[in-house]
């Protein structure tokens, strides 16, 4: 089993480093530890739980106006914090 992965002030400096877009609304997919998928913006402006991987990305996608790179996939576990 994966470890469970918070998105910690590290990795929002790290993807802020990455791109020039850095200011603008970024999202991370991936599944929390009970299996829901979750979309969380780096900034903490919004999140939500999403029944499918497709649902998730869509929500992102939309939220950020389809543009590149500005969604995420995790590879690890993830939770999103209310």
């Amino acid at each position: 089993m994966s470890p469970t992965v918070q998105v910690s002030a590290i990795q929002v400096a790290a993807i802020h480093a990455e791109g020039p877009a850095s200011d603008a609304a970024r999202f991370i997919v991936g599944q929390d530890p009970e299996g829901h998928w979750v979309a969380i913006e780096i900034h903490g402006r919004a999140g939500g739980l999403f029944r499918s991987r497709k649902a998730a990305v869509d929500y992102a996608e939309d939220e950020t106006d389809h543009r590149p790179d500005a969604v995420r996939l995790s590879g690890e576990r993830i939770e999103l914090r209310i």
